[in-house]
């Protein structure tokens, strides 16, 4: 492997270069995403029904509920293959991939079937407008089949991105997403399958996608893990760890999408004063929103990958290095999309939208949330930093007091007072909970921080590694030494 793909992930010498690195594919990955979703909802814009667009984005915090619990799960395996990569750990990594690689499998399966008989009863829960309904159940129910290969791609590259890898899952998505796009516009023009043809594609691109990296990891030889049919076995000690780990951001996750499953609940009923129009433009102003978010959350991810493996190799001063500067990088990824969304904010409505009506109501909307949007990335931040030293519940129980609980009893109680019932003002909701969500976070990580402890013996602390004279660490390194994690891209 050359020098040039080389990621070390424990050392503080060119760490700014080696986050950018490491980060720059995954936030790739995560906007091609958003800009194939967008996809979807321009093509059925101007070739599908007139409230499609509508349709397709009040069922996202419903999905968001249901697949993010599992999905969370994924984080889990992420932290416990950069802690067995960080200390050199092969076999240990074989297990983990292992048995994340089979918990993806038996949970995707299981949701897939849940959620596609279960599509129209939950809408129903929610309030779902009665002239979005019948195209959000067909979306839904179809979206849910591609479930498995939804989970089956993110474990498997939550596994990849463990070890530095944020590349192949990159290329990976990249191609399933050029797949979507193609197949959007055959089954949405030409077959006239309006948002059926939309989650149809949506299945078959996740499909694809999942494939490809389960024959990368297969097929490739020289990574961290392996696969091998053979050898294929669920580790319970490492079930019960990517449990601990991951069910509690999960849980986050998913009381996160409840708190959003309520406020869309509310959108549905102010849709029923002022009309359809007003959910497609809170759709609009929300998949905009889904950039800056994609962004900062990106670089966020970093914390947890790059503080995890320095958590694994004993190195206390590099976790605190990193989060300075994710900080300083979730700044910059929130300030530069949100000027250009923020200037030109109606034009880019209007692309997913149609009428004055709804851009007017995407328009209340997105300045209280893209505007100050920089505080949700200071509360990933935290959040993820706390996981990165161990502390996989604490996030959780901050999580739900602070945003969700918060933002239910913002719906509950202040909502419904006549001055505040109204898009804006659910809108304002969402700052103000990340304000007192990422306050929480960081005091109680200063504290812990304080508190922890590496044997001195063991530790790789900083003293080498901030010697300007120290060599560079390169793919070449062998893999049980504990103090320095290189990863191969």
């Amino acid at each position: 492997m050359s020098r040039s793909l080389a990621i070390d992930m424990t050392s503080n010498k060119g760490m700014v270069k080696n986050l950018i690195k490491f980060v720059a594919p995954l936030m790739l990955s995560g906007i091609l995403q958003l800009l194939f979703t967008a996809s979807d909802l321009i093509v059925c814009r101007y070739f599908g029904s007139e409230h499609s667009v509508g349709a397709i984005q009040s069922t996202n915090a419903l999905i968001n509920l249901i697949v993010n619990l599992f999905m969370g799960l994924s984080i889990g395996a992420n932290i416990l293959m950069s802690r067995r990569y960080g200390a050199g750990d092969k076999d240990g990594a074989q297990r983990v991939a292992y048995t994340a690689i089979i918990l993806s499998v038996v949970l995707g399966v299981t949701i897939g079937i849940f959620g596609s008989i279960c599509s129209r009863y939950f809408l129903q829960w929610m309030g779902t407008n009665p002239e979005l309904i019948d195209l959000s159940t067909q979306y839904l129910a179809i979206y849910f089949i591609g479930v498995p290969f939804n989970m089956i791609y993110n474990y498997c590259a939550a596994l990849l991105r463990a070890v530095g890898d944020t590349q192949r899952p990159f290329y990976f998505l990249t191609g399933s997403g050029v797949f979507n796009v193609l197949l959007n516009l055959l089954l949405v023009i030409a077959c006239k399958m309006d948002v059926a043809g939309v989650a149809t594609a949506t299945a078959a691109s996740q499909a694809v996608a999942a494939t490809a990296v389960f024959l990368y990891i297969y097929f490739k030889k020289g990574n961290f893990f392996t696969f091998k049919f053979k050898q294929m076995r669920f580790y319970k000690k490492e079930a019960l760890e990517i449990i601990r780990l991951g069910l509690p951001a999960g849980i986050q996750g998913s009381l996160f999408s409840i708190s959003n499953v309520m406020i869309q609940t509310s959108v549905n009923q102010l849709s029923i004063e002022h009309g359809a129009a007003l959910v497609d433009g809170n759709g609009a102003s929300s998949s905009l929103e889904g950039f800056v978010y994609t962004a900062m959350n990106s670089c966020a991810q970093g914390v947890v990958t790059f503080g995890s493996a320095n958590y694994g190799a004993k190195n206390k001063q590099n976790i605190k290095r990193v989060i300075f500067r994710v900080i300083m990088l979730v700044m910059i990824c929130w300030f530069v999309p949100s000027v250009f969304i923020l200037a030109f904010h109606r034009g880019l409505l209007g692309i997913y939208v149609s009428t004055e009506e709804a851009i007017n109501f995407g328009a209340d909307r997105i300045f209280y949330t893209v505007g100050l949007y920089f505080l949700c990335g200071l509360m990933e931040i935290f959040a993820y930093s706390l996981r990165a030293i161990g502390y996989s519940v604490l996030p959780t129980v901050i999580s739900t007091l602070g945003a969700c609980g918060f933002r239910l009893l913002w719906i509950f109680v202040i909502f419904p007072i006549n001055f505040f019932h109204n898009l804006t003002w659910l809108a304002i909701s969402y700052p103000i909970s990340w304000t007192l969500t990422a306050l929480t976070h960081a005091i109680f990580f200063a504290v812990l921080f304080k508190r922890l402890k590496f044997d001195p013996n063991t530790s790789a602390n900083s003293d080498e590694n901030d010697n300007p004279n120290q060599s560079e660490v390169t793919a070449t390194k062998q893999s049980s030494e504990p103090d320095s994690a290189v990863v191969q891209t």
